[in-house]
C-alpha cells in the first residue's frame, strides 16, 4: 500500500502453539507552555500565537491540568522525525479512578501548521489504526496523507497505552523482548499495567491532552480502529467534541466474535470481486474463470502450502495462513492491489516464488514468527483488545465460534478462525462486550464508509453513524473498493478537508462514486 494509505485493523493468527497477530497514530500544537521554533522548509515565519483551553478534565488534580505543561523538543526518534517534528511526554494517571496515583508518560508528535497564524483552527490529533500501532512512528511515515491539513491545523499523534513509548506491553519470553508468547507472558513481565491500558482510558488521554494542546474542543481524524477511540471519546466527552472524523469504521454493535465473522464475510467479498475482474480483464488470471473457480484454486495452493510453505525472501516462507493475510493486504489497497495481487498470485501458484506476494507486508512470514519485531504493536493489539472485550468463551463456544468463523469463507475462514482464541485464557477481565458510544448533545460527527471495504465492513459505518446519536452521527459513503477512502477519492477528500476547515457537513445520504459506481 501507499504511505498515503492508512493501517488496517489487525487480525490475529496462531502458530506454533504461539498466539502470533499479523495483518492489522498524536503529538501537539500551541500547548501551553514554550515551543521551540525550528527552521523547517515550508513554515510560516509569522510568530505563533498558543492557544490555551478554560476547560481542564473533570476530577484530575491540578499537577495534571494547570500546573502540567507540554515541554516540546526535537525528536530523537524514530529517524525520520528529527527534522520538522517536535515531541513531549504528557504525564496521565495510571488508573482515572486514582487520579492522585500513579503517573504514566503518554509519548506525542507534532507538525506544527504552516499556514498564516490567524487562520490555524488548533490541533488535529490523528490516530491511524490498530491497536498497537504508535502514532509517534505513525505521523512522519503518513505525513503527506494528511499534509494538505497543515494550512489550518498542527498535526499531532501520540502512542496510545501499551503501544511504543507508553507504558508498552511486554509479553515475549523475556521482560526485554517486544514480541508475543502468550498471556501467561502478558501476566509476568506487564500484569500490573494490563488492567490500565484500554480504549477508555486512552480516551481519558486524549481529553487531557486536547487541554494541555490548548484547544476547547477535540478535532481528530481516526481511522478503523481509531474510530472506536473517537466514539467512545465523545462518548465521555460530549461536550468537548469539536471536529471529529471516522474513516473506515468499526461497527460498535459488534461483540468480538461477530467482528471476526462480519470481517471474514467482507474480505471474501472483496476477493470474489477481485476474481470476477481478474477473469474479465487479466491474461492469463491465476484465479480461473470467476469466484468460485477462485475458491477452489486458493484451497488447493493453501493445501500445498501448509505442507510445504514458499520460500518469500529474507529468510521467510509462506504458509497457508500467510496466503491469506498477504491476498487481505492487497485487498486493502483497493483497485490499485489487484493488478499486482494478480501478478504475484501467478509468481505463486506458477513457480513456487512467495515473494512477490509478501513485498510490503512485515508481519507476513513464518520465519517473521520466531523472531522479536521491532516494535510490540503484536503485544498491543493482544492486550488492548482484551482489556477491552469481556468476552471469555467457554471451549464448547470456542469450537462453534471457529466453526462459523471457517463456513463464512471458503478462502480465509481457516486463517482468521483462529482470532476466536485470542481473549480466551486472558489474566484480566474486559471492560464490556459492545463500546458505548452514543454522544448526545455532541457537535455532528462525519463518519466515512466505503462499500467495498474488505476490512471494517460498510455495514459498520452506518451502525456508527446511528448509534453516536441523531444530530451527531453524519455518514459520507463512499463507493469504493479498499480499506479506507481518503484521500484516495477526491470526493471524499474534499467533503472530509471542508468539514475539518468550516464544520460543515455534507447533506444526509451524500455518497461519493469510486471504483464501485
Amino acid at each position: 500500500m501507499s504511505d498515503a494509505h492508512p493501517i488496517r485493523r489487525r487480525r490475529p493468527n496462531l502458530s506454533a502453539g504461539a498466539l502470533v497477530i499479523a495483518g492489522v497514530v498524536l503529538a501537539a500544537i500551541g500547548a501551553v507552555g514554550a515551543w521551540l521554533q525550528h527552521d523547517v522548509p515550508g513554515r510560516s515565519a509569522e510568530s505563533r500565537t498558543e492557544f490555551a483551553a478554560n476547560n481542564p478534565p473533570a476530577a484530575l488534580p491540578t499537577a495534571l491540568t494547570t500546573g502540567q505543561h507540554l515541554h516540546w523538543s526535537r525528536c530523537t526518534s524514530p529517524p525520520i522525525a528529527r527534522t520538522g517534528y517536535d515531541c513531549a511526554t504528557l504525564k496521565a494517571p495510571l488508573d482515572y479512578r486514582k487520579p492522585a496515583g500513579r503517573t504514566i508518560d503518554v509519548a506525542l508528535i507534532r507538525r506544527k501548521a504552516t499556514g498564516p497564524n490567524a487562520r490555524r483552527i488548533g490541533s488535529l490529533v490523528l490516530n491511524f489504526g490498530g491497536p498497537g500501532v504508535s502514532g509517534v512512528s505513525g505521523l512522519p511515515e503518513h505525513l503527506n496523507q494528511y499534509k494538505p491539513l497543515l494550512d489550518r491545523y498542527d498535526l499531532v499523534s501520540f502512542d496510545p497505552r501499551g503501544v511504543g513509548a507508553t507504558i508498552p506491553v511486554r509479553c515475549g519470553k523475556t521482560a526485554d523482548d517486544t514480541g508475543y508468547d502468550g498471556a501467561d507472558s502478558c501476566a509476568e513481565h506487564s500484569g500490573a499495567l494490563l488492567p490500565y491500558i484500554g480504549t477508555t482510558h486512552t480516551a481519558r488521554d486524549l481529553d487531557l491532552m486536547r487541554y494541555l494542546l490548548g484547544d476547547e474542543r477535540l478535532h481528530y481524524f481516526g481511522v478503523s480502529y481509531g474510530t472506536a477511540l473517537g466514539a467512545v471519546y465523545a462518548h465521555l466527552y460530549p461536550s468537548h467534541v469539536g471536529r471529529l472524523v471516522l474513516e473506515a469504521s468499526v461497527d460498535p454493535t459488534d461483540d468480538l466474535d461477530e467482528e471476526q465473522v462480519s470481517q471474514v464475510k467482507a474480505v471474501q467479498a472483496a476477493f470474489d470481486r477481485f476474481a470476477a475482474h481478474c477473469a474479465a480483464r487479466i491474461r492469463p488470471c491465476p484465479t480461473g474463470d470467476g469466484p468460485e473457480e477462485a475458491a477452489r484454486r486458493m484451497a488447493r495452493l493453501a493445501d500445498r502450502l501448509e505442507k510445504k510453505p514458499a520460500p518469500a525472501g529474507g529468510g521467510r516462507s509462506l504458509d497457508a495462513d500467510d496466503l491469506a493475510y498477504a491476498v487481505s493486504h492487497h485487498l486493502d489497497r483497493g483497485t490499485d492491489g489487484w493488478p499486482p495481487l494478480a501478478k504475484a498470485l501467478t509468481a505463486l501458484i506458477d513457480h513456487n516464488d512467495g515473494r512477490p506476494l509478501s513485498e510490503g507486508t512485515d508481519d507476513i512470514g513464518s520465519a517473521d514468527h520466531a523472531v522479536t519485531p521491532h516494535d510490540n504493536s503484536r503485544a498491543a493489539l493482544t492486550a488492548i483488545t482484551c482489556a477491552d472485550s469481556s468476552l471469555r468463551p467457554g471451549f464448547e463456544r470456542l469450537d462453534r465460534d471457529e466453526a462459523r468463523v471457517k463456513a463464512a469463507s471458503p478462502v480465509f475462514g481457516a486463517a482468521w478462525s483462529t482470532g476466536v482464541y485470542l481473549c480466551y485464557d486472558w489474566p484480566f477481565d474486559g471492560e464490556r462486550t459492545t463500546p458505548r458510544v452514543n454522544a448526545d448533545g455532541a457537535a455532528p460527527v462525519l463518519v466515512v464508509g466505503g462499500t467495498g471495504d474488505p476490512n471494517t465492513p460498510y455495514s459498520g459505518a452506518r451502525h456508527m453513524a446511528r448509534a453516536l446519536g441523531n444530530g451527531v452521527g453524519v455518514l459520507l459513503t463512499a463507493e469504493e473498493e479498499g480499506h479506507g477512502t481518503y484521500p484516495q477519492n477526491r470526493c471524499v477528500t474534499e467533503t472530509v478537508d471542508k468539514y475539518l476547515r468550516t464544520g460543515r457537513t455534507p447533506a444526509p445520504g451524500t455518497v461519493c462514486r469510486g471504483s464501485m459506481s
